[in-house]
């Protein structure tokens, strides 16, 4: 019997287009200046765009899609590869699939925009940028405005 393996949504993605593709919703949605960025040694790729004088910037890190492709597919000390060659192809997989995972993220927000569903606010505050140039949710969390979430429950095997 042969098992599936198991996947991670994006983990096939190439990159190619995606960046584009994002870019071509945001010109369409009327955004007047839009651009992408890579942050090497933070390992996250942005986004940054304006729309009727609200600047947002956006950020991916293909370090975290990394670590939960590893935890996919964990390096086995029988591989051909080296652990931190499988390392390096987790982060080289990450660095494409955000890629695809931030224009289905902006896409989805922007039509939930035009349709009325939420107000560009509702959709982009978090990444709104400040006067200051920080993002909003930079600022909530440096000044912990918000409570600190819940520790999950841990339950024992008969529901304790």
């Amino acid at each position: 019997m042969t098992t599936k393996r198991s996947s991670l949504p994006y983990e096939d993605a190439t990159g190619k287009t995606a960046l584009a593709e994002l870019q071509a919703a945001l010109e369409k949605f009327g955004c007047q200046s839009f651009g992408t960025m890579i942050d090497a040694e933070r390992g996250v790729t942005m986004v940054q765009f304006r729309w009727r004088n609200r600047n947002v910037s956006l950020e991916a890190s293909w370090k975290g899609y990394a670590a939960a492709w590893l935890r996919t597919h964990p390096y086995k000390w029988n591989s051909r590869f080296t652990k931190q060659d499988h390392e390096q192809r987790a982060l080289d997989q990450g660095r494409k699939s955000v890629q695809s995972v931030l224009r289905d993220w902006v896409k989805g927000q922007l039509t939930a925009v035009e349709c009325g569903v939420m107000s560009f606010e509702a959709a982009f505050m978090p990444h709104m940028l400040l006067p200051s140039g920080e993002r909003v949710i930079d600022r909530v969390q440096s000044e912990m405005l918000l409570p600190a979430p819940d520790a999950p429950k841990v339950v024992g095997i008969r529901g304790e």
